[in-house]
């Protein structure tokens, strides 16, 4: 009984996240490419959700601290690598270059899955076959 709630409980946090995203217009790219349009029509509206969101991460990072295992009984894998390394930036640049041409980023592309749109479609296959590249030639633990 306990495994169907935490399934359940588990789902609806994503429903939650998901209704977020779309509220926030974080699912439609053109927001996202005004936003990042500083040069012309800047859209500010999106900054208001990036600080809502780090000031929930940062309530969620403090209460996390204070436990020793998930809210669902699992294990917690908190990263505990500060450093910034090479792939991390470039990581990080093709996720921005990314991000800034097709105007999703992964939780959101996958919400507009939802939608039917064929550009977040086009998008997360993208994403999938770029993780499948990564993983099999850019990591030590490919099988």
């Amino acid at each position: 009984m306990r495994k169907h709630f935490n399934l359940f409980s588990q789902y609806l946090i994503g429903v939650l996240f998901g209704l977020g995203l779309m509220t926030s217009g974080m699912t439609n790219p053109e927001k996202i490419i005004n936003f990042l349009n500083i040069t012309g029509l800047w859209d500010p509206s999106l900054l208001f959700v990036m600080i809502g969101a780090v000031l929930v991460a940062m309530a969620g990072f403090y209460i996390q601290s204070k436990r020793s295992e998930s809210f669902f009984g699992g294990a917690l894998h908190i990263p505990r690598r500060r450093d910034i390394t090479k792939p991390l930036v470039i990581g990080a640049f093709i996720f921005g270059l990314g991000w800034g041409l097709a105007g999703f980023c992964p939780g959101p592309a996958i919400v507009s899955l939802g939608a039917m749109r064929i550009k977040a479609f086009i998008f997360v296959v993208a994403m999938l076959a770029g993780m499948e590249i990564c993983e099999r030639f850019f990591t030590n633990n490919h099988s």
